[in-house]
């Protein structure tokens, strides 16, 4: 069922891809920026400080004219915010921008200059010795005026910023969960290459002992087989299990093959206790095991040897499997089939750049197979 269900995820994945679909992958954070409550927060400063320059934040005339003069900013600010909330990418900084801003920022700031002035219309207006003339004449100068549109163009690109960093962010967190979730469904494609392509074999082989009569041997085989079938089920992936827990089914997969090749195959397993407990991707020893057999010991007309030994190197495990069996046409060669090339792949996507496998013939005749990772204890 996990392997069905793996199986249609990465389907599902790929299909999404060549459609052109988009995913939204944003994780969940425990902190979320939110733009009102720092505008708020900034305005209602920023209020304060222009009440105190004024007279008092307890002079009501001043707190009310520093509230108006920041509150208008804070409210355009929000709009700003709102409007870059919902577009698809982050306000421009185009010439053509500046060209739709600029009437803007000349109107909005005239309607404050003029929301200023117009308080002096209220009961908390105009001091005395101030006069509606005087503080038009201060408030609609060219300095002034400049001051308001310097403040909204110094809006505009915060704004942008802000937003550029967060929409920046969030596309590394996108393409990385994306690049994860592919790494995923990539790693359940070549486990499940792996195992129909060992289980296929196996009752084929079984099938053939059948038609031979030799109902013994099939029975054996199937219980084997019903254990490796148990231990590969109950696991998730991607997974690193204990060596010993790779052994067993290595060991079951051997009992198998020992079967069909009865005497034609010899098994020599060596592990040092201190490397036991050691983690290893999951079915990463019965591929290149298979291998072995199956372009080595397959082809041997006399007796054949498998030799598997893994030891701990300090903080490398390394791990051998040889074969003393001949090629095809006598002439050995690096295997590149689904086996060796998947289990490649596999320790890329564990351990990138650090790990080394060798896989070469050797001179006396045979195979060998040489895998050294990081030693992680389980």
């Amino acid at each position: 069922m996990g392997g069905q269900s793996a199986s249609h995820e990465s389907r599902v994945l790929t299909a999404s891809l060549r459609k052109g679909e988009t995913f939204e992958l944003v994780p969940r954070t425990p902190f979320r920026f939110n733009g009102y409550v720092v505008i708020s927060s900034v305005a209602a400063v920023l209020a304060l400080v222009t009440a105190s320059e004024c007279s008092s934040i307890t002079h009501p005339a001043s707190l009310v004219y520093g509230v108006v003069l920041w509150g208008w900013w804070s409210v355009i600010a929000g709009v700003l915010w709102k409007l870059s909330l919902k577009a698809s990418s982050a306000p421009n900084l185009s010439v053509r921008a500046v060209l739709v801003h600029l009437p803007i920022a000349l109107v909005l700031g005239g309607a404050h200059l003029l929301l200023l002035w117009g308080l002096g219309f209220t009961p908390l207006g105009w001091l005395e010795n101030q006069s509606p003339e005087s503080v038009g004449r201060y408030l609609f100068s060219l300095n002034r005026y400049g001051i308001e549109i310097l403040t909204y163009g110094f809006i505009f690109g915060i704004v942008w910023v802000i937003q550029y960093q967060i929409r920046a962010q969030r596309e590394v967190v996108r393409s990385l969960e994306l690049q994860r979730q592919l790494s995923a469904a990539q790693l359940r494609a070549l486990q499940m290459q792996i195992e129909p392509h060992f289980l296929f074999n196996t009752l084929n082989a079984i099938t053939t002992l059948v038609e031979l009569g030799r109902q013994v041997e099939a029975t054996e085989m199937l219980s084997h087989l019903n254990a490796i079938l148990k231990s590969t089920l109950k696991r998730t992936i991607p997974e690193k299990v204990r060596l010993s827990q790779e052994l067993e089914i290595v060991e079951n997969y051997l009992a198998i093959e020992q079967v069909r090749f009865a005497d034609r195959l010899r098994i020599e397993i060596k592990v040092e206790p201190s490397a036991l407990d050691s983690l290893v991707p999951c079915f990463l020893l019965q591929p290149i095991v298979e291998n072995a057999i199956r372009h080595g010991i397959a082809h041997c007309e006399s007796e054949g040897v498998v030799e598997a030994s893994a030891r701990r190197d300090g903080d490398v495990l390394r791990l051998h499997v040889r074969d003393t069996g001949s090629r095809l046409n006598g002439q050995s060669k690096p295997g590149n089939g689904i086996g060796l090339t998947n289990t490649r792949e596999r320790l890329v996507h564990f351990y990138q750049d650090s790990f080394d496998m060798k896989a070469r013939p050797l001179e006396e005749g045979g195979f060998e197979v040489a895998i050294a990772i990081p030693y992680e204890r389980g």
